[in-house]
């Protein structure tokens, strides 16, 4: 009986390890576990027609044995995220975790339970922290709506705007990746809620997902993934996105204030400017000496022609222009297509 007690020992510990999640390091290189995390959207969401169920069947097409998990509790709002992070999500060990959060947060402002916008950008910039400390990879997205009629014009646009602007914000100055769902939702609405209905296009009641909606979801979840190069891309031309590089001389006489002011503002574009899908920056160390004297560089990142063609004429683009050009020798600007 006792000679048996090793191999019933073994036997149990190959059932235990068999029974655990696979962890991150022991799939990489391989099909990634993608977590999609937030409210009672992403909890519908996993159902059988619900954007992550589409998503994760999608994303399994381009890359085969790709894992998507729902991890969504209706009412949910950044607070509550970060309560059951660890529990519902890193416990998993994903490879990747989309954050679809903000509705609550914003809805629930109408009964004194939403999130202060300052509170929802510091939980925000946690769940990125946390989930990257765990060695999983965040991608965040905005908020989508409350009210399907046109834009501006649903009690709450102004302010779920606001925390979109946040959320793009977040993921520019951690230089993660946006599914920008608000601004997807609120051009497909444009164009195709002709009767300015307040729900029925893409949701049953202002809110959550009809079947269109779902659908509609998960092929931004699928595009979003694939520019990040999380999964494959159909095709090539779905990877290409727009630069545009900024760089900057400044003059002798402009302090390093001047210049940390000029920074910080150019760092808050993305979060008031919806065009902007992405945001990092630098100061330069190459060893060349063929900078020209050129110190600092921006490089943002566009969807389109037409979106950075809206970014450089936006007030607050021009208000920016205006910041930094008393403070400006020389001026480089170069726009190209990025492929893979």
């Amino acid at each position: 009986m006792h000679a048996r007690r090793p191999i019933l020992l073994a036997l149990l510990l190959a059932l235990a390890a068999a029974a655990r999640p696979a962890a991150a390091e022991d799939r990489a290189g391989g099909p990634p576990r993608i977590v999609f995390l937030g409210d009672s959207i992403t909890e519908a969401g996993a159902g059988p027609h619900g954007y992550v169920t589409l998503a994760g069947a999608a994303l399994a097409e381009r890359l085969p044995g790709t894992e998507t998990i729902g991890a969504g509790i209706s009412g949910n709002r950044v607070p509550d995220l970060l309560a059951r992070l660890d529990r519902d999500v890193l416990a998993r060990t994903p490879d990747v975790v989309v954050v679809y959060i903000g509705i609550n947060d914003v809805w629930h402002s109408q009964n004194g339970r939403g999130t202060p916008k300052g509170e929802f950008e510091a939980g925000m910039r946690t769940l990125v922290e946390r989930i990257r400390k765990a060695g999983a990879r965040p991608v965040l997205c905005t908020p989508t709506v409350i009210g399907e009629k046109k834009a501006g014009t649903n009690p709450l646009d102004a302010m779920l705007d606001d925390y979109a602007g946040v959320t793009r914000a977040v993921a520019a100055a951690a230089g993660v990746p946006l599914v920008d769902l608000r601004k997807a939702c609120v051009a497909h609405l444009e164009a195709h809620n002709a009767a300015d209905a307040e729900n029925g296009v893409l949701t049953t009641d202002g809110v959550h997902l009809n079947a269109a909606g779902n659908e509609f979801l998960a092929a931004r979840m699928v595009d979003g993934l694939a520019r990040a190069g999380i999964v494959p891309a159909a095709s090539p031309e779905d990877r290409k996105v727009l630069r545009h590089v900024v760089m900057f001389r400044f003059k002798e006489t402009s302090t390093a204030a001047d210049v940390e002011r000029i920074v910080e503002a150019f760092r808050a574009l993305p979060g008031a400017i919806d065009a902007i899908r992405g945001f990092e920056w630098g100061t330069d160390n190459s060893p060349e000496g063929l900078q020209q004297g050129l110190t600092h560089c921006f490089l943002l990142t566009f969807d389109s022609e037409a979106d950075r063609d809206a970014y450089l004429p936006h007030p607050a683009h021009k208000a920016f222009v205006e910041l930094v050009g008393p403070h400006v020798e020389k001026v480089t600007v170069v726009d190209y297509w990025a492929r893979p």
